[in-house]
């Protein structure tokens, strides 16, 4: 079935879908990552909200080379392991703010909101503020959101749903992170 005939009455060459990249598997920011890499290739200017995320991550030193990716993050270190700050809570709202502003104002041809998931997981702000985002998205723009735990009303309002699940992982028998391969 073509695109055209699953969502009747739309051009596919000039509409933007809604991907969700989430589970328990590794993977998600990496796909998120390499669909930017892939858009910038085409011509397509991109827009990287890390929410959750403020430590270094590789992928900060690659894009600096790219000038169509642009990658900025909004989380303050990593809070994961303890309950998120006031602090943490501003920063999420804040990229979240942001990130409201270059969609309406249609800066970008695809928008990646990685980690949000975790970032509602946690309660920096609600699913309802992030659907109200995803509603207001220009028809042509591609919005791809990553993170563990999806929502299930983002599950349902995505175009594409992917879940990476975990068989087995060497973190299992005690592998650290990895520059280059975790961070």
């Amino acid at each position: 079935m073509t695109m055209t005939a699953q969502y009747p009455g739309l051009d596919n060459k000039n509409t933007g879908y809604i991907h969700l990249y989430t589970g328990n598997g590794k993977g998600k920011t990496t796909a998120a990552l390499g669909l930017a890499l892939r858009a910038a290739g085409a011509g397509k200017k991109v827009f990287i909200a890390q929410f959750v995320k403020g430590m270094f991550y590789s992928e900060l030193e690659a894009l600096k080379s790219l000038p169509a990716i642009e990658l900025k993050q909004f989380g303050l270190d990593c809070f994961i392991v303890n309950e998120p700050t006031q602090n943490d809570i501003d920063a999420a709202r804040a990229g979240l703010e942001e990130v409201s502003e270059l969609i309406r104002q249609h800066t970008h041809d695809m928008v990646i909101l990685d980690e949000i998931c975790i970032a509602l997981y946690y309660h920096l702000f609600e699913v309802d503020e992030v659907m109200a985002l995803l509603k207001s998205k220009p028809k042509e723009m591609e919005i791809v959101l990553t993170g563990r735990y999806a929502p299930p009303a983002l599950q349902e309002m995505a175009d594409l749903v992917t879940e990476m699940n975990e068989i087995k992982h060497y973190y299992q028998h005690g592998v650290e992170a990895r520059k280059g391969i975790e961070f």
